[in-house]
């Protein structure tokens, strides 16, 4: 993990491989940020125009090298760019930091330390930076090279350390930001790393050995159904969708506590280690990003995780609903008839369905604990994906003010998501003249069906919302901002963010 400290040297007489300033796009031309003044006075201020020379505009995503000045000991200068100038007064967005920070920790691979003098005005911004530069440094190369010799991995390795220029050490509020920004990127990269891992390594079986080692490390509780007892106690939702595989599935509880606490959050997350379709079998093409199918479940691990190494005065448990789904002779079949752990009847009509199954055994089970909400997170569906691209996840929910809440709370960190409905007509779609309920309803409208069918599940009188990241989870394109190929992590910060504001009492 890169190395992130405050610092108060001046960029001149700091030894690092590279100094780091901003470059926004005004209306005439590059401008330089605040944070670059020294870098500019040794160009006798005309930064912005050899800048321009160098084909840098100051649009987001734009990374311009240059030999640093005579009396720098720093050998380079990265310019990123911040897009467009703020209006006056209002500051550089904490996003837009962010965004630059990542794009800078990227374009620095494989250097030893850089020191980031980007605009930094206060502790939130000093945290953004932070954070932009941990998640932008990130890299999955566990199965690169010979696997005994570091040196012989492909690729560079991340940058080593990053001083916040102009930050403030002492500072309680920006000590405070840092050890969040660390808190809450590890753990992020944590669930990048699951969803990275090879299925013929990650199942529910070492999945939940590696929540029970993380829950003993910070002191969370943590309880494993095995098929035993999932067996026993009758989840016939999630034994179903596992009944394919030689890999049997798992339920697993987290459970973080505060003795301040004045409520509790739920968090339920779709964990399919791998998904075939089982009997209703991926089409050619679809599968070979299907271990990605359990980022809901690496999401919701890595928040509880986060909330216990923050502190925070709230109770946070976490279910992850654990499972392969793969076709044998065992597998369940469409036209099978499931009874969940909630006693309802579910008729499968198409065995890809799978995740709806899992995650309405887990809801039940937090229902059954009465928190004050519960919200489940699941690469649910390839509607949403139509309905709202790669990097954008849908909000659905039983109360309009939470999924506002929870839809602020995702804008506020830097995860877009968009609030969408569960209209009534689609719910008799999914009548089943066999059982209480089947897992497929109309076609269009597919995200909203399954929304519906989750809130089957969820036990009377709990505010409960759902979110939807089929799009976001795994990038398949180039990385982008602080967001590198494959895993993204996403919806971790969001719960993160909601379990501060529930702790607080903010919670709009």
């Amino acid at each position: 993990m890169t190395a992130l400290t405050l610092s108060t040297a001046a960029a001149p007489g700091l030894r690092a491989d590279a100094i780091v300033i901003g470059v926004a796009k005004g209306a005439k031309g590059p401008v330089v940020a605040p944070g670059a003044e020294a870098v500019d006075k040794a160009y006798d201020g005309r930064l912005a125009g050899v800048l321009e020379t160098l084909g840098a505009s100051g649009a987001e995503g734009e990374a311009t090298k240059l030999p640093a000045p005579s009396g720098f000991k720093a050998p380079l200068v990265l310019a990123v760019g911040l897009g467009p100038v703020p209006e006056k007064d209002t500051g550089y967005d904490t996003e837009a930091l962010r965004k630059a920070a990542g794009v800078a920790a990227r374009a620095l691979a494989g250097s030893k330390k850089a020191a980031f003098a980007l605009p930094l005005t206060d502790a939130a911004d000093a945290g953004a930076i932070g954070e932009g530069a941990l998640l932008g440094a990130y890299s999955f190369d566990a199965y690169k090279g010979n696997g005994k010799d570091p040196k012989a991995k492909n690729g560079k390795a991340p940058l080593a350390e990053v001083a916040l220029l102009g930050g403030k050490p002492r500072d309680k509020a920006y000590k405070a930001a840092i050890e969040r920004a660390v808190a809450v990127s590890e753990e992020l990269n944590r669930a990048r790393d699951l969803v990275n891992t090879p299925p013929n390594d990650l199942n529910p079986e070492s999945f939940a050995a590696i929540a029970q080692a993380a829950a003993k490390e910070h002191g969370i509780k943590v309880q494993v159904l095995d098929v035993k007892a999932l067996e026993k106690g009758g989840y016939g939702g999630i034994l179903g969708v596992g009944a394919g595989s030689a890999a049997g599935p798992r339920l697993v509880k987290l459970s973080y506590t505060s003795s301040k606490a004045k409520k509790h959050l739920a968090f339920v997350g779709k964990g399919i280690t791998y998904d075939s379709g089982g009997i209703s079998l991926k089409p050619a093409g679809h599968n070979e990003t299907m271990k990605c199918d359990m980022s809901g479940a690496a999401a919701v691990f890595a928040a509880v995780v986060a909330a216990a190494r923050l502190g925070l005065e709230v109770n946070v448990t976490g279910w992850l609903a654990l499972a392969e789904n793969m076709p044998s002779g065992s597998a369940t079949r469409p036209g099978d008839v499931l009874r969940m752990y909630s006693g309802k009847t579910v008729e499968v009509l198409n065995t890809d369905a799978e995740g709806r199954l899992v995650l309405a055994d887990a809801l039940w089970a937090a229902s059954q604990e009465k928190p004050d909400a519960i919200v489940d997170v699941a690469t649910l569906t390839g509607a949403m994906v139509l309905a709202l691209g790669n990097r954008t996840f849908g909000i659905m929910g039983n109360d309009d003010s939470f999924r506002t809440a929870l839809y602020e709370a995702a804008e506020e960190v830097g995860e877009p998501a968009w609030p969408m409905p569960m209209p009534e007509h689609l719910r008799k779609g999914m009548d089943s003249p066999t059982a209480d309920i089947a897992n497929m309803g109309e076609r269009m409208g597919g995200g909203l069906v399954a929304g519906l069918f989750l809130r089957e599940f969820v036990g009377e009188g709990i505010t409960w919302a759902h979110l939807d990241i089929a799009g976001p989870a795994f990038n398949e394109g180039g990385p982008f901002g602080y967001t590198p190929k494959g895993g993204t992590g996403t919806a971790v910060r969001t719960l993160v963010r909601l379990a501060e504001l529930t702790a607080s009492g903010d919670l709009g």
